[in-house]
Parts: C-alpha cells; structure tokens; sequence
C-alpha cells in the first residue's frame, strides 16, 4: 500500500469514514503516520471543545470566588479545591463509575409542567465522558488562574472605573474582564498546553473507544501490538503533540500581542512556556 493509499483509506478512519479493518500484516511506516494523524483528530476535539466551554465557566468561577457573598463563593472555592486537588486519571475513574452508575435507558423528569427526557448511555463513552471530565478540569485550573489575575488588578485601575461612575456589568465588562484576560493569558497559556497533552490520558481511562474511534494513542497502542516495536508509533505520537504544542504557542501568542498591542512594546509580557510534568 503506498503512502497515497494509506491516507485515503485512513485518513478520517477515527471518525468512522474510510476502511473499516486496521492493517495486521506488512504495516508501513505510511499507514503509522496516517493512522495516528486520524487519531489526533480526537485530541484535538477533545482540547478545543474542554478548552472552550472551561474558559466560559472558569470565568464564572473566578469571579463566584471573588466575591464577598458567602453562599456564592464557598462552592465555587470547593470545585476548584477538588479538581485541582484531586489527579486527573482518578478524576476519570470516578467519573466513569458514576457514569455507568445511572440508567442506561435514560431519565425523565418534568419541568414546569413539561417533560424531559436525557440520555445517559453515552455518558459512559469517551467522546462525551471524558470531555465532560477534562473540561471540568480545566475549568478548575483556569479559575484559580482567573482568580489571581482578579486580584492582581490595580486598585488604581478600578478607582478610575469608579470616578467615571462604572459598576456592576459595565465595570466589569470594561476594566476586570479585560484587565483579569491580559494578565492571565500567559498562565493561561500553559494551562490550554497541558489540557493538550493530557487529552492522552482519555486512552487509559475507563471510558472505551466507540467503534475502534481512538485517539492517537489507541492507535499507537495498536501497531506496537502488532509490530512488537514501541520505538516507531509512540515517537509519531510525540512528534504530532510538539506540532500541536508549537500550534497553541503561536496562536495564543497572537492573541496574547492583540490583548496588550495598547501598550509598549518593551512593556509587553511575553509568554513563558513552562511544561508541567506532573498535576
């Protein structure tokens, strides 16, 4: 099979389209490299998606923790207590057990008069299950990151917000959430890296692959099976993150220029990438 092939049987086989049955005998590097590039279709899903719907209720968060109201900042101070304080993989395993835990058939309940009914099956498969995980996750880091950046603003800053009469959304809209987002983009940063190579660990928590539908990793797993030679799938899977890796630097760094492009440039905070190798 030459490599032109490969990429247009496998190319989009972890989605389901393309040959169904993975190659057991004579496997090229080809087929290695376009697998495991389909896989990676899953990472990335599973990154953008966490990482953006976390940054919307970290925000939420951070601000909840923030407050002065007790009943509002004590369960916000709680979340991100737990899921910073407990490991990802046990966060995974607990969550699956839960998951299988609730009716497959679904449940009904009535709201206001009209009736729901929410499935559940598909709680137990990664492609919901474990971004349900990791984007509970993110949203406790990037909270305690938000958090920080909330109370590093300058006092001088929100004084001026009050001289010219702005409270409440306004204030916040203007001067803290702008403020809060450039002082803890490079935090940030760093965080939205490690949601990305932690992604990988979808393959050895509990929540199975549907139809073969695997991430980068299960493929790996799969030729070094096949192949009794580690030393070729798990390098591709280290390459792909890099490149991956290299992607987020750039455009976050972008964004970071465009959130402080009103001051100097020899004023400007530069992001200071800081691999995490352990949670």
């Amino acid at each position: 099979m030459t490599c032109l092939e490969a990429f247009e049987a496998y190319a989009l086989r972890s989605l389901g389209i393309g040959e169904r049955l993975l190659p057991s005998a004579d496997i090229t590097l080809c087929q290695q490299l376009v697998l495991i590039g389909s896989g990676l279709i899953w990472n990335v899903y599973f990154g953008i998606l966490a990482l953006s719907f976390g940054f919307l209720f970290a925000v939420a968060l951070a601000v909840g923790k923030n407050t002065p109201a007790r009943l509002i900042r004590k369960p916000a101070e709680w979340f991100i207590f737990v899921f910073r304080g407990s490991p990802l993989f046990i966060q995974f395993f607990m969550a699956y057990e839960l998951f299988v835990m609730l009716p497959r058939v679904g449940i009904e309940f009535t709201f206001l008069g009209v009736e729901f009914a929410a499935e559940t099956r598909w709680l137990s498969r990664a492609w919901l299950g474990a971004l349900i995980v990791l984007f509970l996750n993110t949203s406790a880091y990037t909270a305690e990151i938000f958090y920080g950046a909330l109370r590093a603003i300058p006092r001088g800053d929100l004084e001026a917000a009050d001289a010219y009469g702005l409270s409440g959304w306004k204030k916040f809209r203007r001067i803290s959430f702008p403020t809060m987002l450039r002082l803890g983009w490079p935090g940030y940063t760093n965080e939205a890296i490690f949601l990305f190579h932690a992604t990988a660990l979808v393959f050895f928590s509990s929540f199975p692959a549907f139809q073969q539908r695997g991430d980068a990793l299960y493929y790996a797993n799969y030729f070094a099976d096949r192949t009794f030679n580690p030393f070729v799938p798990y390098p591709i899977v280290a390459v792909y993150f890099v490149i991956l890796t290299l992607v987020i630097i750039w455009l976050f760094g972008w964004i970071n220029r465009r959130l402080n492009r009103h001051l100097p440039a020899d004023r400007r905070p530069r992001l200071r990438i800081r691999p995490q190798i352990i949670r």
